[in-house]
């Protein structure tokens, strides 16, 4: 991926066309459970979310896919370096007739149009790549007020981003829907205990709530079929799940809130999100040792689900 157009990649700079098609391929290739750009996404704004998805996917990656130990983190830092100042040019070159230098890189050629389109802000953009550089500094968490705190840099802006592309930027609306996205991310963080541990050697658990280092919890890892490490795990696990629940019901209102333009996809990844957390407490909460997911039926039943929210507002 960097060879290309990374710091010391060499390819020409896009046209809009072929970047907002770079964006689109790169979106479309990357989910878990639905895609960005389903059908649900409004035609006016199909092009803006796969820029602000391909912005996400790129600093994800970059934060993520050099490897968990220190050189490796360094090596992550310096690209999110390179990544903020080709963020800076972005924002300059939306905002300028004339700008300094041409953009270079697909992302940034497609997103820069997006903030000529839309009224956003660069914080939320910003406030992602921080995320990112968090992740190469901090890999345990002591307290909730911590992990929440994280969320607000590495989930709410996504939101946020969100909302300002469909012209919705009210208070009540951004509370609900940092409510959903921390709620998105800590089910995240609970489903992939395992992966993060052993992948990235991170710990999202709170410790001041646990009590659990790193160490403990790789000896449980250890003994998957010891009562002694799966009851006190199981237990531990429990009360955060119950908490990540209150949040998406904190957020459920905002889908209707936004009508049946916006709606239904907000709903869709918000109901996929709560799906995931059953799905958590339906193997016992025990994601130190497998990693729960949703099936396909599943997926199939929340996407016809949210046609039908679509189709209901259209009538």
């Amino acid at each position: 991926m960097l060879s290309d157009y990374g710091p010391e990649g060499v390819a020409p700079p896009p046209s809009l066309e072929d970047a907002r098609r770079y964006c689109r391929q790169l979106t479309l290739g990357h989910y878990e459970n639905f895609t960005v750009l389903s059908g649900l996404v409004p035609q006016s704004i199909r092009d803006d979310f796969a820029a602000v998805y391909a912005f996400c996917r790129w600093s994800d990656d970059l934060g993520d896919e050099t490897g968990a130990d220190e050189a490796a983190r360094a090596r992550s830092e310096s690209l999110l370096r390179w990544w903020r100042g080709e963020l800076a040019a972005c924002v300059a070159a939306a905002r300028s007739a004339a700008p300094e230098r041409p953009l270079r890189h697909p992302v940034f050629v497609a997103l820069a149009e997006t903030l000529r389109r839309h009224p956003l802000s660069a914080e939320p953009f910003e406030h992602l790549i921080d995320a990112f550089v968090q992740d190469q500094r901090v890999t345990r968490y002591d307290t909730w007020d911590q992990l929440l705190d994280y969320c607000a840099r590495s989930a709410n802006p996504v939101g946020r981003i969100v909302l300002g592309l469909g012209g919705r930027a009210d208070p009540e609306l951004v509370a609900m829907s940092d409510a959903t996205c921390t709620a998105l991310q800590l089910t995240n963080f609970w489903q992939d205990v395992r992966r993060d541990l052993i992948e990235r050697d991170r710990v999202y658990l709170p410790r001041a709530i646990t009590g659990w280092s790193a160490e403990q919890l790789r000896d449980w890892m250890a003994r998957p079929d010891d009562p002694a490490a799966r009851v006190p795990f199981i237990r531990g696990v429990r009360p955060l799940v119950a908490e990540t629940r209150k949040l998406f019901e904190k957020g459920r209102p905002l889908p209707a809130a936004l009508g049946r333009e916006l709606g239904p996809v907000v709903w869709l990844f918000g109901a996929g999100g709560e799906a995931v957390l059953r799905s958590v407490e339906r193997i016992g909460c025990a994601t130190l040792w497998e990693r729960p997911k949703l099936g396909k039926l599943g997926k199939m039943s929340l996407l016809a689900r949210a046609w039908i929210k679509r189709l209901r507002g259209a009538a």
